[in-house]
């Protein structure tokens, strides 16, 4: 359709510049502007919106015409309109037909004036990074080029999402505090957490850095190349990086490696016996130095992200011979720590996570041995964390009915189940819910006492406000999932086009929107001992009540969303780090200071009862048990062991754990002097040379940190003050 025929205005009209120079006006060209802004939101105009803005616009301006005030007349009779009046006529059109497309064109049209403030403060920030560092994230050394490369450049990249991505409403509500969009230097263009499917790329080979990588034919080789695979797909997303039940994909080429050595032996003229004992002798010593590997790896090469990915893996499932060598090694070299001499410390990376079922690992079962070994690495390293696959709770319940395991990606967002033929919901009785190869799209928490005091000082109720904030954060989520369902499956080869993802054999130049209907979106909470405070001067040691009713309000919310958008989303017991600061400050801005509330310099994370509260692991345990199935998209139980490497205690407390259902974190505070090697637990001198040259390592949250190294922390001041004040946690 010829547009600029059908819609003209009642006389000539030429559209003044900024410059001052003359141009026609072609309602065509007007058509061109909003189509441009429309795409930034992700939206195609339809024939009949495309018409409508047209006519609109032509009737706008014919009546700018005859009113005659924001208008001039040339001497042949020309009207002669405004560039910033024209401006204004678009907007009405767009207002009045979408008016998400009037907000894009407006943020963009006033890009120049906002882009010398935005590039202002972003210039400020980055100087602040380059000249004092940053501790918003305790993976990255803010004191490596490198590293403050990335951290400069997310800036930017954080200025621009909220400048093209978010509404008013949207900047306005996070500047306040209550809500908060984690990772939005990172979220523009990319995924969070995820559950790599190494195996499916590993098998038959696979293309990376256009170099072809066959699959690996012995052990050793499958360490490298499947580390160098983590380090290359890590860098292409943010959040947690699990590899999931390692034991079961190391397990095929410790068997290749173990046939090589043995056919090799036999040939030797050795007895099958001893062929078989050496070929093994070989195998656990590629294994021992596979994972030995892996940990140097994992802790010193920081990704193209300039932080060091957060890798996890899970095991302790796998029976078969290779499996269960791979399940002691990893224990056993974590637990002896790398370093000089007399000097060894564990790394932090990967997490481990022991998957635990109690018909298997229990006392006289067939994978007791491994459980054993972990609760000695525990109680040394506080890794592994333990998730129960035999107890409670939605994790056991799929283990129990479909055999599938619900690894936690990073350190503990967990997915919701998508099932092969049926998606959100089974097809059939026979249909299986996949969870390897699958990720989030991000989180988005709430601040709910923040989101209380709101309310009382508005004089409305509660759950009306909190309402508000939840659609806000649904929008957003809606808006993600448009978004990077126009992304390039080039974006992440290994994950969209070699099978990392899960339906990720996608053509270079095609978009991911397939694999997004099986991706999650969280819902975070934050501060729920605050907000039970703040109600009726009672923790959640003391009461807990009102908490428990916003959780179940906030999950029904979330359930009919779910439904009636039929995206997965999911509600997650948000891991405040830096954010567990920021929170007080933002309270105390608008509503002060108020004992238990806002009165230390941080809030406590998701559900957990707070750090200073003088309880047992035990009474731990059972007053956030309450609160555990209602976060199923993310969570982790974790309580401190003042016990000096107390093994037995170690035990029972996981085992307990472990009937619960729970994903259970062993706390300790490890500390080792640089000096001289001593360890001991929470030593802030050391004892045995009086130096303060101290690498501690504590858990952040639901992972493990340095809170110092060499005696400087790498944690931000409120999570510093936290730990200082740690009694049960």
């Amino acid at each position: 359709m010829d547009f600029n025929k059908k819609y003209q205005p009642s006389q000539k009209v030429h559209i003044i510049k900024k410059d001052g120079s003359k141009v026609p006006f072609k309602v065509e060209k007007v058509l061109n502007a909003v189509s441009k802004s429309a795409k930034r939101v992700m939206i195609d105009f339809s024939q009949e919106e495309k018409e409508q803005i047209c006519r609109l616009v032509v009737e706008k301006v014919n009546e700018t015409i005859e009113k005659g005030t924001e208008i001039s007349f040339s001497k042949t009779g020309v009207a002669e309109l405004p560039i910033l009046t024209m401006h204004s006529v678009v907007e009405y059109a767009l207002e009045n037909t979408k008016p998400i497309v009037a907000k894009s064109y407006k943020d963009y049209r006033n890009y120049k004036q906002d882009f010398v403030k935005m590039l202002d403060e972003v210039y400020k920030k980055s100087m602040a990074v380059m000249y004092i560092g940053d501790k918003e994230n305790a993976n990255t050394d803010s004191a490596l080029v490198s590293t403050r490369r990335s951290l400069v450049f997310n800036q930017l990249n954080k200025a621009m999402y909220q400048k093209f991505f978010l509404t008013r409403d949207e900047i306005q509500a996070c500047n306040d505090g209550y809500i908060y969009i984690h990772d939005m230097s990172a979220r523009r263009d990319t995924m969070n957490c995820c559950l790599f499917d190494i195996g499916a790329v590993l098998k038959d080979g696979f293309e990376m850095g256009n170099v072809w990588y066959n699959e690996p034919k012995t052990l050793d080789v499958a360490f490298d190349v499947m580390g160098d695979i983590v380090l290359f797909a890590a860098s292409q997303q943010y959040g947690g990086f699990t590899i999931p039940e390692v034991d079961k994909l190391v397990e095929p080429y410790a068997e290749k490696s173990y046939l090589r050595d043995y056919k090799k032996y036999l040939s030797l003229g050795l007895s099958e016996e001893v062929a078989d004992r050496q070929a093994f002798s070989d195998v656990s010593k590629e294994m021992e130095q596979g994972f030995q590997g892996w940990e140097y790896k994992f802790n010193t090469v920081a990704s193209s992200r300039g932080d060091y990915p957060f890798i996890a893996v899970t095991a302790g499932l796998g029976s078969g011979r290779f499996a269960r060598l791979a399940t002691k090694t990893m224990l056993r070299v974590r637990q002896n720590g790398q370093g000089k001499k007399g000097h060894k410390k564990p790394v932090l990376f990967p997490k481990i996570i022991f998957l635990y079922d109690k018909k298997l690992h229990d006392k006289g079962c067939e994978l007791e041995e491994l459980f054993e070994a972990g609760i000695a690495c525990s109680a040394k390293t506080m890794y592994p964390d333990w998730l129960s696959l035999s107890g409670e709770g939605y994790v056991a319940q799929i283990y129990q009915k479909y055999g599938r395991v619900i690894s936690p990606m990073g350190c503990r967002a967990f997915l919701s189940p998508w099932f092969e033929r049926g998606g959100m919901e089974p097809a059939d009785e026979d249909d299986k819910p996949v969870f390897v190869g699958r990720f989030n799209i991000g989180a988005v928490s709430l601040h709910l006492p923040m989101i209380l005091a709101k309310a009382r000082e508005e004089e409305k109720d509660f759950y009306e406000v909190l309402d508000t904030y939840l659609q806000m954060i649904r929008g957003i989520h809606q808006r993600t999932y448009e978004y990077l369902g126009e992304m390039k499956a080039s974006n992440n080869p290994l994950a969209y086009c070699m099978g990392g993802f899960y339906g990720g054999n996608l053509g270079f130049h095609d978009k991911i929107a397939p694999l997004l209907k099986s991706a999650t979106a969280s819902f975070g909470i934050t501060a729920l001992n605050e907000l039970q405070m703040l109600y009726n001067g009672k923790s959640l040691v003391e009461d807990g009540e009102f908490a428990l009713q916003v959780m179940q309000h906030i999950n029904k919310k979330v359930n009919e969303f779910k439904q009636e958008d039929r995206h997965l989303y999911a509600i997650y017991g948000t891991p405040a780090e830096n954010l567990c600061g920021l929170q007080v400050k933002q309270f105390r801005e608008k509503y002060g200071i108020i004992k238990g509330v806002s009165d230390r310099e941080y809030v406590s994370n998701s559900f957990h009862c707070h750090v200073m509260e003088d309880i047992t692991p035990i009474q731990k345990q059972d007053l956030e048990r309450r609160f555990w199935d209602l976060c199923n998209g993310g969570k982790i139980q974790y309580v401190k062991y003042p016990i000096d490497y107390n093994i037995e205690a170690v035990r029972t407390l996981v085992k307990r754990a472990m009937e619960f259902g729970f994903y259970e974190g062993v706390n300790l505070s490890l500390a080792y002097c640089d000096d001289c090697g001593y360890e001991e637990l929470e030593m802030d001198v050391c004892p045995k040379c009086g130096s303060k040259n101290l690498t501690k390592i504590d858990r952040m949250n639901g992972y493990l940190a340095y809170s110092r190294v060499h005696g400087d922390t790498r944690l931000c001041e409120a999570k510093m003050a936290e730990i200082a004040e740690r009694v049960s946690m």
